[in-house]
Order: C-alpha cells, then sequence, then structure tokens
C-alpha cells in the first residue's frame, strides 16, 4: 500500500497509486507521489513515466477523514502536498502518461491535468467535488482537460465528464476497456521511449516553457480561498 515504482522495460518507469479503497490520499501520500515522480525523472534509464492505480478507481483526491481529525496542521500539511505532487507531475523531467479508471477526482484531476498524455478507461469519470466540500482547487488542471464555459459549470455543480467527452476534446488521448488499460498506456509510453531521451527530455523542457499559464502560481492561488473558508468554518461543515 501507498506509491510505489518499477522499471517497465524499454525505458519506462511505472508508478503506481494504492491508497484502497477508493486512493483518497493523505498528506505524507502526496509527498511520496512528489518524491516518486522527481526522482523517476532524475533516473537516465527512465524515458517516460506511466501514473497509475490499483483499485475501484484512479484518485477520489484528499484523504477527508485525515482532514476531519488533524485541523489546521493536516489542512496545511494536504495543500502543500497536494501542490508538490501536481507539480511534479508537471515538473517531471520526462513525459507522465497517466492511465485513469473507474474516477479521477478531486486531487486526482491535478494530477491528470497536469500529465502530458491522459488515456482511460471506458467510462472513467473526471470532476471536481471540492464545492460540496467547501474547499476550492484544481480548477487549474481541469481547465487543462475541458473548454472554459464547461469548467465552469463542472466546478460550480460538482458534476463529473465522462472520459469519453473529453476524449472529444482531444484531453483524453486514448478510451479503452479497463482489461486493456496498461497494454494501452505502455504502448504510447513505449513509442514515446523509443525517441532520442535527450530530445525527449529538451521536448519536455521546452513545451513547459511555452505553456501559457503558470500551474504552480495558479493552484497557489486557488488554495488561498480554502483557507479562507476554512477560517470562515465553511469548509469544517462541510467536512
Amino acid at each position: 500500500m501507498g506509491v510505489t515504482s518499477e522499471a517497465a522495460g524499454a525505458g519506462v518507469t511505472v508508478v503506481t497509486i494504492d491508497f484502497p479503497p477508493v486512493n483518497a490520499i493523505g498528506a505524507q501520500g502526496w509527498f511520496e507521489l512528489a518524491d516518486t515522480l522527481l526522482a523517476a525523472g532524475r533516473d537516465p534509464a527512465t524515458h517516460v513515466v506511466v501514473l497509475r492505480a490499483t483499485g475501484r478507481g484512479f484518485c477520489a483526491g484528499v484523504d477527508i477523514k485525515e482532514l476531519r481529525a488533524g485541523g489546521a496542521e493536516a489542512l496545511i500539511g494536504v495543500n502543500r502536498g497536494c501542490h508538490g505532487a501536481f507539480g511534479a507531475v508537471y515538473d517531471c523531467a520526462v513525459p507522465v502518461i497517466v492511465a485513469a479508471h473507474g474516477f479521477c477526482l478531486g486531487g486526482g484531476i491535478g494530477l491528470a491535468g497536469n500529465a502530458d498524455v491522459v488515456v482511460a478507461a471506458t467510462g472513467t469519470t473526471f470532476g471536481l467535488p471540492e464545492v460540496d466540500r467547501g474547499a476550492l482547487g484544481a480548477a487549474t488542471h481541469l481547465a487543462r482537460l475541458v473548454p472554459q464555459h464547461l469548467l465552469r459549470t463542472l466546478y460550480y455543480t460538482a458534476r463529473t465528464v465522462a472520459a469519453e467527452e473529453l476524449h472529444r476534446y482531444g484531453s483524453v488521448y486514448r478510451v479503452v476497456a479497463r482489461d486493456e488499460l496498461d497494454a494501452a498506456a505502455l504502448e504510447l509510453a513505449r513509442e514515446i521511449a523509443a525517441k532520442d531521451p535527450l530530445v525527449i527530455r529538451r521536448a519536455k523542457e521546452a513545451i513547459n516553457g511555452i505553456d501559457g499559464q503558470n500551474v504552480h502560481r495558479s493552484y497557489r492561488f486557488e488554495q488561498g480561498f480554502t483557507f479562507e473558508l476554512n477560517l470562515a468554518g465553511v469548509g469544517e461543515a462541510a467536512r
């Protein structure tokens, strides 16, 4: 249980999220994920990272039980951990392919939205339940998956959108049967990994360099409103 990393051959490293039953991740888990992703990128033997998960879904976001029990200290830890993990996907020196199944919610959107490529199992749902939890965040990352007006609708209503719709927008590269998901992610990863590794690393750096949005700063801005809502008592009441 936790975050594991293993070589899958041909320059591919597979990072797996495993926090049963729904991959709701606590502060330490987010930091662990960040460290694992960055370490994989620093390894010259890694040309591509596949980020996947076990269990019922890819990620249900933060561990609400930890927030309920830990108060302000837990909130600070989770927020900093999420910022670190989302940023690690973006800053990883090699491309990161997210393989999502079941559901990709809250913090899962932060991971998928910052990924280089997303593949998903049939029927996977994506969304941000933050408004219903008295918190805000990851609109920065949802905006990288859906058009602006749909982003606002999904954010205000806490509704979800299916992988099939995201595929039509081009933000999900492929939608495959659940039992084909790992193979589909590895197939793409190995295709990229076969390229000159130095070129691919510079390509990742170049694409990040021309990005029109500073994902680190915009997400940190969003998190400020989560702290405000918590101080106002709204966040705790919702949780």
